[in-house]
Order: C-alpha cells, then sequence, then structure tokens
C-alpha cells in the first residue's frame, strides 16, 4: 500500500547498523522478522535486505555498509575516479597523434594532393 503524502522514509547508517545488531541477536532467540519490524517500525524485508548488505560487506566501516543515496563504497569511488582519470589520459595522448596526423596531410605537397585524388 502506498503512503499517501509520497514522501519516503529515509534511514541512518547507524539505524540500519542497530537494526542488524537486533535482527542477529534476537533471530536465535526465535523473534521473526515481522515481530522485529514491528518492533522498529520497519517493513520486515527492509530488515532482510538490510542484514544481506550488512554481511555482504562484513568488516567494513559503516559508512561503507550503508553509503547512502547517491554515495558509493570506498572502493567502488576510487574505481570511479580512477576510470575518469585514466579516460582523460588517453583523450589527452590522442590528441598530439590526431594533430600530427592532421598537419601532416595539409604539408603534403599540392601536387600530389591533385595526383591521390586524380586529378
Amino acid at each position: 500500500m502506498a503512503k499517501q503524502n509520497g514522501t519516503r522514509r529515509s534511514f541512518s547508517a547507524e539505524s540500519k547498523l542497530e537494526a542488524v545488531r537486533r535482527v542477529r541477536e534476537r533471530r536465535p532467540q526465535g523473534v521473526s522478522l515481522a515481530q522485529l519490524g514491528r518492533e522498529l517500525g520497519v517493513r520486515p524485508d527492509m530488515l532482510r535486505a538490510w542484514t544481506k548488505q550488512a554481511e555482504a560487506r562484513a568488516g567494513a566501516t559503516p559508512r561503507d555498509v550503508f553509503p547512502g543515496q547517491g554515495h558509493l563504497p570506498t572502493e567502488q569511488e576510487e574505481l570511479r575516479r580512477l576510470q575518469r582519470e585514466h579516460a582523460r589520459l588517453q583523450q589527452e595522448n590522442e590528441f598530439p597523434k590526431k594533430a600530427a596526423a592532421y598537419f601532416a596531410k595539409e604539408s603534403e605537397p599540392v601536387a600530389l594532393r591533385c595526383k591521390a585524388a586524380g586529378r
């Protein structure tokens, strides 16, 4: 069922980590995700997703476990930065080659250009 006001709730990384901690503590005692969700005011599928995400990124900093909307974990940010830098350096490397080819073509004698064109 959709919310009437159209706004989405957002949760901080700390609140997500706290919810995951509670899931890990209480699940072995037989408490269901539905019950934990009611206690925390969160849907059970969100708890399940947060727990999976925390397990997949075990040992990471809280910022990297739950980086937030529009943010990437530190390693992925670094990878993207390096990819952008690599693309920029490739363009810088290609420019002198293209310029040299252009000016070499321009400096060709007119007779050779006409002969190549079939005139």
